[in-house]
């Protein structure tokens, strides 16, 4: 079932959560021990991200360097198909723009419909970690707009080579990203509003947040959406603090606020436990809210670990 789908039958609050696929040697069963924790909550859908690979350089002597490309985490589709046959839950696999020509980009596609994996959530990645800015792959997309488009075009049974007689539409429902705190490329919030109607525009179906631990900031971000017409489904995506690296960490990397009751209260830990346990409370406060307010999913970011999120969720449900 698409996303979509399970949005419009909702009677009240879904619940959602995105894993990690494993590193390099590791089997299913990683993936099996964050997921089975969370299955007697009925999760209607399971994201699965994609990590494009790292460049290193080896340096191979008299001042020579070997370019080196490392996939960390493979192995996106083949987890999808796998979840989705074990536990008869729909999936959703993150395609990005990075590392992939279009022609990569449509082979994926194809393989993702052919499997009836019937959801893809559109992104545009983030730069290789040796380099400085994003850089879009020889004919890749160097937007998310651009693969959203590319995506709805194939739907519509718009192929890459229109010489290509044998074939038929792909049935894909299209997801975007987006951001109550703007994107940290993004000259402000109303600019990034702007690229993102533009991305729904071209085809995408509902939105998905990058984290955030304000809730009156998802609210006001909604808002403004539906002032510019953005009128899909925005579904806050939530992620509970779990140790004291989170703490300094996250807001860096995801270039977000903690508000000053939440901060103030993680400066008095000093464990790992202590910020897991205030990291909990927390999330039970923004989840209650949040569906007090009928939001259509909470969807969390669980980075292939169950416990607190299960916490949040055996005191909301």
């Amino acid at each position: 079932m698409k996303v979509t789908d399970h949005l419009r039958k909702a009677s009240a609050t879904l619940f959602s959560f995105e894993i990690l696929p494993p590193l390099k040697g590791r089997d299913i069963r990683s993936i099996y021990e964050g997921i089975d924790p969370l299955m007697e909550f009925g999760p209607s859908f399971i994201n699965v991200t994609y990590h494009r690979e790292e460049v290193l350089y080896k340096d191979m002597g008299h001042g020579l360097l070997r370019k080196v490309r490392l996939r960390k985490r493979p192995g996106t589709v083949g987890i999808c198909a796998m979840i989705k046959a074990k536990y008869s839950v729909d999936t959703v696999p993150h395609l990005i723009c990075g590392g992939f020509s279009q022609e990569d980009t449509e082979d994926a596609l194809i393989e993702l419909n052919f499997l009836g994996i019937g959801n893809v959530l559109a992104l545009r990645g983030d730069a290789i970690k040796n380099e400085g800015h994003f850089v879009p792959e020889r004919d890749g997309h160097a937007h998310a707009v651009d693969l959203v488009r590319q995506i709805a075009a194939l739907n519509k049974g718009h192929y890459l080579h229109e010489e290509e007689t044998e074939t038929a539409p792909t049935d894909l429902c299209i997801g975007a990203a987006c951001y109550p705190e703007k994107h940290p490329e993004a000259l402000n919030l109303d600019t990034d509003i702007a690229y993102l109607k533009q991305k729904v525009e071209a085809g995408a179906e509902y939105l998905v947040t990058q984290m955030f631990f304000d809730n009156a900031k998802y609210f006001a971000f909604v808002d403004r959406c539906r002032a510019e017409g953005i009128t899909v489904p925005i579904i806050p995506g939530l992620k509970p603090l779990t140790n004291r690296k989170h703490i300094a960490f996250i807001p860096k990397t995801f270039h977000l606020d903690l508000p000053v009751a939440f901060s103030t209260e993680l400066a008095k830990c000093r464990t790992d436990e202590e910020v897991k346990q205030v990291g909990i409370e927390w999330g039970v406060q923004q989840a209650r809210e949040l569906t007090a307010r009928n939001v259509p999913c909470l969807h969390f970011y669980t980075m292939g670990r169950s416990e607190a999120v299960r916490a949040i969720l055996k005191a909301v449900r």
